[in-house]
């Protein structure tokens, strides 16, 4: 376990409740991440992953209970608190028609986040994409080629918080070992990652603390192991496949 994890949650929310219509999707969320922790959040869909997410960018307002980032309330201080996170969804949204360098450098800009040519070409080469792809437009590249490029830029932005959402998908097995190498970086910098994920195998390797979301709550969480296999995958995969199960 990583000894540089501090007593101040980068993330907390508290109580937390939210519904759509008469579809209750949060019941009194309660979930804690650390600066230098990675927390995998596992769940099945409509387990209520998305408006844990949506909660902690200041998409949507609670309910009920609290949410803080760094101390900042999103819903309250949008802008303030997404200064102080990078977010990596599952689908990427970047401009085709820009290289990868382009990409991260144009983002950064919108973001106030102006970083120099080092910054950028650090980042790239961080997340294992291939030198001659960095000038190269992204309309001719591969799934797992684009999610390097939104994780150089998460990396690029320097924040102490990363959301990410399914991150290995696409990704093939050399570059979810990349990737799992980069967090073990991340979290040597103290940066407090929370990770919604289906691939138990990612949250096995590199999660400090796994937890269930089931019936619009944390069910069960699990802590790695300092010593010998850090989670009995076969109990974590038994565990995830009866998340959100009626007790």
């Amino acid at each position: 376990m990583n000894m540089k994890i501090t007593s101040t949650p980068a993330i907390a929310i508290e109580g937390l409740e939210q519904s759509y219509g008469h579809k209750q999707v949060l019941r009194g969320l309660d979930l804690t991440v650390k600066r230098g922790e990675i927390y995998a959040l596992l769940g099945g869909n409509g387990a209520g992953k998305s408006t844990t997410l949506s909660a902690l960018l200041g998409f949507i307002v609670p309910q009920a209970g609290t949410v803080r980032v760094c101390g900042i309330d999103p819903a309250a201080d949008p802008r303030g608190a997404r200064a102080t996170m990078a977010y990596v969804p599952e689908n990427v949204s970047l401009y085709e028609h820009l290289t990868a360098r382009e990409n991260i450098a144009y983002f950064l800009a919108l973001a106030d986040a102006m970083r120099g040519r080092d910054a950028i070409e650090g980042a790239l080469t961080a997340v294992g994409l291939a030198e001659e792809a960095w000038d190269k437009r992204l309309s001719g590249f591969s799934k797992g080629m684009r999610q390097k490029v939104a994780i150089a830029l998460a990396l690029a932005r320097d924040v102490p918080v990363l959301l990410l959402d399914e991150p290995t998908s696409g990704l093939d097995p050399r570059a979810v070992l990349e990737f799992n190498r980069l967090l073990d970086a991340a979290r040597e910098r103290e940066v407090a990652v929370l990770m919604v994920t289906h691939d138990i195998v990612s949250a096995v390797d590199i999660a400090d603390r796994s937890g269930f979301l089931g019936q619009g709550r944390i069910e069960e969480e699990r802590e790695a192991s300092a010593s010998g296999p850090r989670f009995d995958l076969n109990a974590l995969h038994d565990r995830y496949a009866r998340a959100g199960e009626p007790a």
